[in-house]
């Protein structure tokens, strides 16, 4: 069985943190480092990739813009100094590299239009939003896979916004009204467009076969928090794993900020997964994760529970075979 991280670590020290995302886990990461300011978090990174729109972070919202604004040429140059780090720090890996961005969702929800309102309720204004990130996007795996020969790039898709786009539960900019609902149809066609390998959503409520079913968004991953999966997720993932599909699992909660046992974690993991009754199968298509991304823990927390992480993959192969 695998692991891997999900998105961001805490701190400011971007070698120290390349280096630990690539050698903690069997599928290595680059992580996000939003310690360093709002251009290198989720949001920012996303936006300092879109081909041929502008942004700018205004009042600490950002912002669609006619030319790049200052804080988006700072995203750029904050995610190519990311690349250089990962370059040096990478020479001769091979194998998997898992990248992670914000979906076309969850940006249309976070950012505005240059006169106000969410960019959500604009149906032109997200199809050009979901276009642009698409272009940055497939420029960022090539430019990743040009760099290092010898990998080949996983893209995660950061979607923690997608239920709330699909309920239209998401506030206005003004938070007295709620964006209707989106149809399932253009949520899949925007998710298709940007592509990717796994989508990942920490928030309740996900349709699992909306990501990964026949009809779906064509993803051949979904990451998800095990503590908040419903009965309903729990049969549709088991489904989807049968027919080839993986399950990314968070399946060690980021609240509080320490790192759980190994016992724990077993106990956890395989408490739901021989539920399942899948047996060895599991080992080659569960890949456990923390639940979120680890922004707010503190650093000597880190590694204790990437070790921990490692001890439980090791545990559920065993387990797994008999």
């Amino acid at each position: 069985m695998r692991t891997s991280g999900l998105g961001s670590l805490p701190g400011t020290d971007v070698a120290a943190g390349v280096r630990l995302g690539l050698a903690a886990a069997s599928v290595p990461w680059l992580p996000e480092f939003p310690a360093r300011g709002p251009w290198a978090g989720m949001i920012g990174r996303a936006l300092g990739l879109l081909d041929g729109i502008g942004a700018d972070l205004v009042a600490g919202e950002w912002k669609l813009a006619r030319v790049p604004g200052l804080d988006q040429r700072r995203a750029r140059a904050t995610l190519r100094n990311d690349l250089d780090t990962l370059e040096e720090q990478a020479q001769g890996l091979e194998g998997p590299l898992k990248l992670a961005v914000a979906g076309p969702w969850t940006l249309a929800a976070a950012t505005l239009l240059p006169l106000g309102g969410r960019v959500l309720g604009d149906p032109v204004a997200r199809a050009d939003l979901a276009q642009a990130l698409a272009s940055g996007v497939g420029d960022l795996r090539r430019e990743v896979e040009r760099r290092l020969p010898g990998v080949a790039v996983v893209l995660q898709v950061d979607e923690p916004s997608l239920p709330a786009v699909l309920a239209g539960s998401v506030p206005t900019e003004g938070g007295y009204f709620r964006h209707r609902s989106v149809e399932r149809s253009e949520v899949t066609e925007r998710l298709r467009l940007v592509g990717g390998d796994v989508l990942h959503c920490c928030a309740p409520g996900l349709e699992v076969e909306l990501v990964l079913g026949e009809h779906g968004a064509g993803f051949a991953g979904v990451s998800l928090d095990q503590s908040l999966m419903t009965r309903t997720q729990w049969d549709a993932v088991a489904a989807a794993i049968e027919a080839g599909r993986e399950l990314w699992l968070g399946c060690s909660p980021t609240v509080p900020a320490q790192a759980p046992t190994a016992d724990a974690l077993t106990r956890t993991v395989l408490g739901a997964l021989r539920s399942l009754e899948l047996g060895p199968v599991l080992r080659d298509r569960v890949v456990l994760t923390p639940a979120c991304g680890l922004a707010g823990w503190p650093v000597r927390e880190v590694t204790p529970l990437f070790r921990a992480l490692a001890t439980t993959a090791e545990r559920m192969d065993d387990e797994l075979a008999r």
